[in-house]
């Protein structure tokens, strides 16, 4: 049986570009049929009735007509808009550089609702909470490990051996945590200190309530994000262009304090 010519689905707007006079390419991360793109005809005139729906970070459904190559947006109503995503410079670079990871580490049209619903209560916490980064690493490690690209923390991952409580080391080509012996034949290997680990672990295995109680050090927070930064950038091949907006911001916040 043929698909149908038109169908429906909840999707969340990653991002847009401009296409001819008034139209726009949308990316899509769908409830139903994984990433796809789709034309918004005429978004871009103002008195155009998509435009609200269709801005990124927009959590939206939206009736698709099936194209040639790609797919029409016909119609599309705004199920969360996520205002505070848009209103506060911090929400908003951390809530792209989530929906960045999530586009580019997805293929097309691969259906995959845990990570649906990852993204969104992803941007939901980064809309209305107060720890923003805690947010972001327990969605980094979630998603590496919904993607297929869960690190080894329990085990090195050279020799197997289980490790012990003291002072190991990360390594991203390496997929994980390597004990202290075996970090000798990695010169790119980073410590990696057994608070970071634990903390690790607990993004890993527990869930976002559990995270949320535990109270960094800054120091212990940078670590942390530092070790998954490089994770995710081996796993790429390439920087995540929206993180250097978030240091950016960061360097503005601390000259500014």
């Amino acid at each position: 049986m043929p698909a149908p010519r038109v169908y429906k689905t909840a999707a969340i707007v990653l991002r847009h570009r401009k296409l001819g006079e008034a139209d726009k390419i949308i990316t899509l991360f769908t409830a139903n049929y994984g990433k796809l793109d789709a034309v918004a005809k005429g978004v871009r005139r103002p008195t155009s009735k998509l435009a609200g729906h269709v801005e990124p970070l927009t959590y939206s459904t939206f009736l698709l007509a099936r194209g040639r190559e790609l797919d029409i947006v016909t119609q599309a109503e705004t199920l969360e808009p996520l205002t505070p995503l848009r209103e506060d410079l911090e929400r908003l670079g951390r809530a792209l550089y989530a929906a960045e990871l999530v586009d580019r580490l997805t293929p097309d049209r691969q259906e995959s609702y845990p990570l649906f619903r990852l993204l969104l209560e992803t941007l939901r916490c980064l809309a209305t909470g107060d720890d923003l980064d805690l947010a972001l690493r327990y969605f980094e490690v979630q998603l590496l490990d919904e993607l297929g690209y869960r690190p080894q923390l329990d085990r090195c991952v050279s020799c197997e051996a289980a490790l012990q409580p003291t002072t190991n080391f990360w390594s991203a080509a390496a997929g994980g945590v390597l004990c202290p012996a075996c970090a000798a034949d990695d010169p790119l290997a980073r410590e990696l200190s057994l608070n970071a680990l634990k903390v690790l672990r607990l993004l890993q295995r527990g869930s976002f309530a559990d995270a949320a109680r535990v109270r960094m050090e800054r120091s212990l927070a940078q670590e942390v994000e530092r070790h998954l930064r490089e994770y995710i950038r081996y796993v790429l091949e390439r920087d995540v262009r929206s993180a250097a907006f978030l240091d950016t911001l960061r360097r503005q916040k601390t000259a500014r304090a």
